[in-house]
């Protein structure tokens, strides 16, 4: 597996070279979204706008009333909880090309409560105009900057930094699923880093005889998936959704409202944090903690299948965890 170090930091200063209206917002914050780059190569493109998030995004509203398009970096819990008045009203509202980047969702930090993003998918979508990506390995995040920037309206991003794993080839497409497997007794939709989580699960459940399709999802909002609701439709067990974000208004109920609307009965099973709030751990600590790893999925499985699994530990893959104390900091604060 190849390991990609500040992806999207030497990506923003390659595909920015030619837009001069793209210019990058920081709140203090500028190393640690990988914004530095970018501040030393375009340094009249950049504000530093210390600790300052509201007037941070009341001002990415302005600029983008004047034909530029901002693209406003920092840590995503300051972004929609400090100022989500100013995005809902000066961003939102007039629904202007605001691009916020938001770094360190759900587990990818050790910070704890104050600085996790895990209701930020639920809150951001119910904004009306507004557009949810999260991407799930290092060619998302090359993939991101360009997609995000042709969405007309504004646009929320949950982030990868530091040391990204490349798990996929092609370009990611806007509103498009990527189906990494293929199988008609069980469905697997994850988001983020999560998907790769379940790709560790592959050999498990080909020993055990289990045919799943696993899907991978980086559109959150808009969430139309007419092909994944069908295939749940044909199903033999339903689907199991994971992701790095609560359960309450994320990927797993974007799933049980596109079901419903659909009128398919099959069962669904929730993976990812249960109306909690998390400690203060490494990822690999708290994804096994509060059920989000493989071991939580291959559980999830077996609930649905009904049997247990023969799980052998040189079965189940192996996933890429940063050293915390590395020179890429992925976890730092």
């Amino acid at each position: 597996m190849e390991i990609c170090k500040r992806v999207h930091a030497n990506n923003l200063v390659r595909w920015a070279k030619d837009k001069p209206e793209v210019l990058v917002l920081s709140a203090d914050l500028t190393s640690s979204c990988e914004a530095d780059s970018f501040r030393d190569t375009y340094p009249d493109r950049f504000f530093s706008m210390g600790i300052a998030e509201q007037n941070m995004l009341g001002f990415a509203g302005g600029l983008a009333r004047e034909g530029f398009v901002p693209f406003v970096h920092t840590f995503a819990v300051f972004i929609y909880r400090r100022a989500l008045d100013q995005i809902a009203m000066s961003v939102a509202y007039p629904n202007l090309p605001v691009k916020m980047i938001g770094f360190l969702p759900g587990v990818t930090t050790p910070g704890g409560a104050t600085h996790q993003a895990i209701e930020d998918a639920a809150i951001m979508r119910a904004l009306p105009n507004m557009t949810v990506l999260e991407v799930g390995d290092a060619t998302e995040v090359e993939n991101v900057l360009q997609i995000a920037y042709d969405i007309p309206g504004p646009v929320y991003v949950r982030m990868l930094r530091g040391e990204v794993p490349r798990l996929f080839q092609t370009p990611m497409e806007l509103g498009k699923a990527r189906k990494l497997t293929e199988g008609d007794d069980l469905v697997i939709v994850s988001a983020g880093l999560c998907t790769e989580e379940c790709l560790r699960a592959v050999k498990v459940l080909e020993t055990n005889g289990i045919q799943a399709s696993i899907y991978h999802i980086s559109t959150l909002k808009p969430f139309d998936y007419p092909e994944i609701v069908a295939h749940i439709a044909r199903s033999r067990y339903g689907v199991i959704s994971l992701e790095n974000h609560t359960v309450v208004g994320g990927l797993g109920s974007c799933l049980a409202e596109a079901m419903a609307e659909a009128g398919v009965g099959k069962k669904l099973i929730r993976l990812g944090i249960q109306d909690q709030f998390l400690h203060g751990a490494s990822r690999s600590y708290l994804m096994k903690e509060y059920g989000m790893d493989v071991n939580a999925l291959l559980s999830a499985v077996e609930r649905a299948v009904g049997r247990s699994l023969l799980i052998r530990e040189e079965d189940v893959g192996q996933v890429f965890l940063p050293a915390a104390l590395s020179d890429a900091k992925p976890e730092a604060l």
